[in-house]
């Protein structure tokens, strides 16, 4: 709770937490260990090298109710249909969320970033620009949930890394909306949003 406290403003906490019972209301513990698995996976990275973070400008602490929203709604509607779909899209939804949150928060301390709608130089933290280091982390997270699933939900090694390369491509493309984020088209969180939907998707769509 008190990791919980350091995250978020009150009203995230209060919807992060009914969040939660509906997760393990709906899709049983073995769904809210896995959002539990992402959201310290989320408190890790974010609070990596929070020192240069800060020096740089684009370190947040303290996220908002919008937040939670933006990347736990799909993950918890997932798991309240999971009788219909089973467990596959909530999985790659989790990866995708998690690859997003692993590339904005360790791409930004290494390489130079990449505007992908100029294929020109970006300055680090602009939605819409990529690093080589960050996505290497995007697959990193989400491969860790992957890998976190083979033991929760007792998919095989192969699927857990096919939950990786699904997380990815979320994560990518959110990078693609970002750059209609930066051009006044959308939010942080309908990329955010648009990240997990795609996770989800290929969850449904390929991973079944």
């Amino acid at each position: 709770m008190d990791g919980l406290a350091r995250a978020l403003d009150k009203e995230g906490i209060v919807l992060a937490l009914v969040m939660g019972a509906v997760v393990f209301l709906s899709g049983g513990a073995g769904y809210l260990i896995l959002m539990l698995i992402f959201f310290a996976l989320a408190l890790f990275v974010t609070g990596y090298e929070h020192g240069m973070k800060r020096e740089m400008g684009i370190y947040e602490h303290e996220r908002g109710w919008e937040n939670v929203l933006s990347n736990g709604f799909l993950p918890t509607l997932l798991a309240f249909i999971s009788p219909m779909t089973g467990p596959m899209p909530f999985i790659a939804c989790v990866a995708a969320v998690t690859a997003d949150k692993f590339a904005s928060e360790i791409g930004v301390l290494g390489g130079d970033p990449l505007n992908l709608a100029t294929l020109k130089p970006a300055k680090p933290g602009v939605s819409g620009a990529v690093t080589a280091m960050g996505t290497v982390a995007s697959l990193a997270g989400a491969t860790a949930i992957g890998f976190c699933a083979m033991y929760v939900f007792g998919i095989d090694a192969t699927m857990g890394l096919m939950v990786g390369l699904a997380g990815l491509a979320g994560s990518l493309v959110d990078s693609l909306f970002g750059v209609l984020e930066e051009r006044g088209i959308g939010t942080k969180g309908t990329t955010n949003f648009i990240c997990s939907l795609t996770g989800a998707i290929i969850g449904y769509l390929l991973l079944r």
